[in-house]
């Protein structure tokens, strides 16, 4: 018969071993991921007018605001703006070369996209796309443009070195925001629809419109190597979508009224910015796909850039006065913005 005290180490080897097996594992998640997140910073803009897209140029510490008929241009390292991009009629997003010399502005009101020198910030060409261009995006396998235009329900593609259109695909209803995999497949979400759509950059083919999972999706994230879309919509969800099938994986709870999402493919994170002054941070890294922190920004802070190589958030909102009475010719009049109060913030570990 063994020992006591060789049965208290046969039972011990198993519960050593599980002890093992639970350290490596959070041994293998960052330390940053287990880290909240919090505001650092708030920088100030004086120029007035609303807002929509942002993006961050990380190799060159810029972040690209698009303000209605301009671009505000900011450095990233000291929040102070380096320059504008001007003389449109109402900007949405922007796009970037994998080059780092052009940059593309989807200018709405002109119903054209603008290409411009990102060394001097000069205009170099203006595109005519469809109706109503919004999101915007840049495909490297092909190194075209993507506009996808809101008002005539289609997409505008552009060969960034000619300049000029070479397609234009209809959509089965009002896009929103795109994303690309970085092999020549387009995703984009279908508010009107509560749709995705797929489309090959190599054909200019639909290839697939699939169900969002959520209603009226805006912002689209993609993890490309784990083949997942992270998009965000009414309801305070987030749909997490299989992007090669189409299958609805997670729908984690998030704040309400978003307009954007980013994705950490360091961290295993996606984050989600929402009106009601909220970021979602839902952990990706498990099938759980839970919602793990839920920061306070400021409200109207529902859209976001991502800066993957510093791990760091970019919010903007302003405050506003109240909102004009409805009138027949704008049933749905914004509240005023107060001058001066526009403001970008800074969110970090």
């Amino acid at each position: 018969m063994p020992s006591t005290q060789r049965i208290v180490r046969l039972l011990a080897r198993p519960l050593f071993a599980v002890a093992l097996l639970c350290t490596l594992f959070a041994a293998t998640r960052p330390v940053a991921a287990q880290q909240p997140y919090r505001v650092l910073d708030k920088w100030k803009l004086a120029d007035s007018g609303f807002w929509d897209y942002l993006i961050v140029d990380s190799p060159a510490h810029r972040l690209y605001i698009t303000r209605g008929d301009h671009v505000d241009v900011l450095d990233t390292q000291t929040g102070k703006q380096v320059g504008t991009i001007g003389n449109m009629h109402g900007t949405h997003g922007v796009a970037l070369d994998t080059a780092g010399k052009l940059g593309f502005v989807s200018d709405g009101g002109g119903n054209a996209v603008v290409a411009f020198d990102r060394a001097t910030l000069a205009i170099v060409a203006v595109i005519p796309a469809g109706t109503g261009p919004d999101g915007i995006i840049f495909e490297p396998a092909t190194q075209t443009v993507w506009a996808f235009n809101g008002r005539s329900k289609d997409a505008t593609v552009i060969d960034a070195a000619t300049k000029k259109v070479v397609a234009t695909i209809p959509l089965p209803g009002k896009p929103e925001f795109p994303q690309v995999d970085g092999k020549g497949t387009v995703f984009d979400n279908i508010e009107d629809k509560s749709e995705i759509v797929r489309l090959d950059a190599h054909t200019n083919k639909l290839t697939a419109e699939w169900p969002a999972g959520c209603e009226s999706p805006s912002g689209l994230a993609i993890d490309a190597s784990g083949n997942r879309l992270f998009t965000v919509c009414d309801g305070k969800k987030m749909a997490v979508v299989d992007s090669n099938t189409g299958k609805v994986l997670a729908t984690p709870a998030i704040g309400d009224g978003p307009d954007a999402v980013g994705w950490s493919a360091a961290q295993q994170l996606a984050f989600a910015s929402s009106g009601d002054g909220i970021l979602s941070v839902v952990d990706a890294a498990t099938p759980a796909y839970k919602t793990i922190e839920s920061l306070p920004t400021l409200r109207g802070a529902r859209t976001m850039a991502y800066d993957a190589g510093t791990d760091r958030i970019y919010l903007v909102t302003a405050d506003f006065g109240p909102r004009p009475d409805p009138t027949p010719t704008n049933p749905r009049p914004r509240p005023t913005m107060i001058p001066g109060s526009f403001k970008v913030i800074v969110v970090g570990r």
